[in-house]
């Protein structure tokens, strides 16, 4: 196994800049593509993760190609002290996409709690927005639905910009 150099994780990045290739075995194709294993990629990426070069590895969901064309970030107002139990709750359901808490903006602002529900029309987001807050206890909960009117383009993060720098410690965080 070879040690991953920085010429090597600046092609990594390249690679996953680009997203993932749609295939059974992405990491083994990314490997190929560098010139090292698909554990080796595996092991890079998760250095990378460590020492912060690389701050978030997701997936982008195209979600208007799949036919869902209504999208809606709700927002809801709840107590600070549950946003973990019920962010925790929210996440569970297939059709939030995403659940993050963010300050609130008193006195114009008393959102705290975000989550991304996306539907064929506006109608399923708010139907699911109901089945959500019914399901995670918060039927009396103040919450709006922000519809989306533009689509802008999706794209994955962006990362060989800044120089990359050498490993400092150990991540025995990583999995």
């Amino acid at each position: 196994m070879q040690a991953m150099t920085p010429d090597l994780s600046q092609a990594l990045i390249a690679e996953i800049e680009q997203g993932l290739p749609l295939c059974e075995r992405p990491y083994a194709e990314i490997g190929r593509r560098i010139g090292c294993s698909e554990e080796e990629v595996i092991a890079a990426i998760q250095r990378l993760q460590c020492e912060g070069d690389i701050k978030r590895f997701g997936v982008v969901v195209r979600h208007r190609k799949l036919g869902y064309r209504a999208n809606g970030m709700v927002v809801w107002n709840i107590p600070d002290e549950r946003v973990a139990e019920l962010g925790r709750c929210m996440g569970r359901f297939p059709f939030v996409t995403l659940c993050y808490r963010r300050p609130r903006r008193l006195p114009h602002w008393p959102y705290n709690l975000f989550t991304m529900v996306h539907g064929r029309d506006r109608e399923a987001v708010a139907e699911k927005t109901r089945h959500l807050a019914e399901s995670c206890g918060l039927r009396d909960a103040d919450y709006r639905i922000l519809f989306s009117g533009r689509c802008f383009k999706q794209r994955g993060a962006r990362y060989l910009g800044r120089a990359l720098e050498e490993p400092t410690g150990d991540c025995s965080r990583a999995r």
